[in-house]
């Protein structure tokens, strides 16, 4: 992934799966495909009859989930599970979900994969009421919404709760008599519907879930539905009727995985065409075309295709460290794109070389790869950025919440040019 987005965290990842003999099971590899959405913290809640019993922890899904026994304790025929993105101050493991709420009446299981816009003034009036919150994320909201509800039935109940929620998010619930699947009005967040080969029903965020549990894709969660898999199959309802389809574009620019189809296209065939389009808007003579893994590597190929400059890997990844983008601080992410990244010096030396990156948010790790080229012995550097300069917070689930963090809010492109040490952008 790209090593520029700092602060765009995006908020996680979230698989399902009922009436499965081996659900942790399934969760667990489920949510291995989706580990490039969070690496900060992971859960799984399972259903065995009537009961439900979870696990989670802070670390990679392979550190939370590093010997069987913890799965084997999630022994049941459903299971919902998360993994969930770094944010600084907030790295507690009361915040790693799963949360699984025990009353008297029931237990759920709560997933969220989200931003709620009014998430402050919610839990004002929740606490003002008397609910007593157990973590500072805002996915606890809903549960206290329901639990409030003078409806009759759980959906209803559910229901009427997102209705009073504003903001981008995807749900998944889970209770001993159903699994439940809600998306916001705009989806914002991908979801999707699947079925396995022995009529399990699966719940994920990226369709690249589904295909690693062997899953056929049914259909996408569309803006306003809720989806109730139960022993009797699954329907779709709509909560509210006042919707926008409105993916988020940085699903197609970042977070998703390129084997991802997103509203029936796939990632990989959007972020080349991304490219072909830089290309024939941003012509530059140069020698080779370079992405930078791993993200960018499809609009690098169109690019290099639409102007017929020979590709090359002109920058190698080290596989073996975490996501930079995840780092909590600023000093991290610098020590982690220098252990990430190197240029080849082999390759690119003496070189007019064209770096494609998928976007510049703040710039330094721009400039850092920049100087990894030059320093590499690369005669020119011309940077072609595959998205459109970002310019505007955004309060749907991606952590930019100032002007100030943006490069290009505060500079123009040329200045932006001279930050980051390039010959051309």
């Amino acid at each position: 992934m790209s090593h520029e987005i700092k602060s765009l965290n995006e908020e996680c990842g979230i698989f399902g799966v009922w009436d499965h003999p081996d659900a942790a099971r399934v969760t667990y590899f489920g949510l291995h495909s989706l580990q490039h959405r969070g690496q900060e913290g992971a859960g799984i809640v399972a259903k065995n009859g009537s009961k439900l019993k979870g696990h989670r922890d802070l670390g990679l899904l392979s550190e939370v989930f590093k010997d069987d026994r913890q799965l084997e304790r999630l022994a049941g025929n459903a299971a919902i599970g998360h993994v969930r993105y770094a944010r600084a101050g907030s790295g507690s493991v009361d915040n790693i979900q799963p949360f699984l709420f025990k009353f008297f009446d029931c237990e759920t299981g709560l997933a969220h994969n989200g931003n709620l816009t009014n998430a402050k003034s919610l839990r004002k009036e929740l606490e003002k009421a008397g609910a007593i919150f157990h973590s500072n994320s805002d996915t606890e909201i809903l549960m206290h919404l329901i639990r409030r509800s003078k409806q009759a039935t759980f959906e209803e109940k559910l229901k009427e709760s997102l209705n009073l929620i504003k903001g981008g998010f995807a749900y998944l619930l889970i209770t001993d008599k159903s699994m439940i699947a809600a998306l916001d009005p705009n989806a914002f967040r991908p979801l999707s519907i699947g079925r396995m080969k022995n009529g399990a029903m699966v719940i994920a965020s990226e369709t690249c879930a589904l295909e690693v549990v062997g899953a056929e894709f049914i259909r996408d969660v569309g803006p306003g539905e809720m989806v109730i898999i139960n022993d009797q199959g699954f329907r779709i309802e709509k909560y509210t009727e006042d919707t926008q389809y409105a993916i988020c574009s940085m699903e197609f620019v970042y977070f998703a995985r390129p084997d991802s189809n997103i509203a029936g296209v796939n990632v990989h065939t959007a972020r080349k065409r991304m490219g072909k389009i830089l290309s024939s808007e941003q012509p530059v003579a140069a020698d080779m075309v370079v992405g930078v893994p791993n993200s960018s590597l499809s609009a690098a190929s169109g690019y290099a295709e639409a102007s017929g400059i020979p590709y090359e890997m002109g920058l190698v990844k080290n596989q073996y460290v975490a996501r930079t983008f995840i780092q909590p601080t600023q000093e991290l992410r610098e020590q982690g794109v220098r252990m990430k990244l190197s240029a080849v010096r082999g390759v690119v030396a003496g070189k007019k070389v064209i770096m494609v990156d998928d976007s510049i948010v703040r710039g330094t790790t721009s400039r850092r790869i920049v100087n990894l080229l030059r320093e590499a012995g690369a005669k020119e550097v011309h940077v072609r950025i595959a998205s459109p300069p970002l310019k505007y917070p955004c309060f749907y689930g991606i952590d930019i919440q100032t002007r100030k963090e943006l490069i290009a809010a505060n500079h123009s492109i040329e200045e932006i040019r001279q930050l980051i040490g390039a010959d051309s952008l």
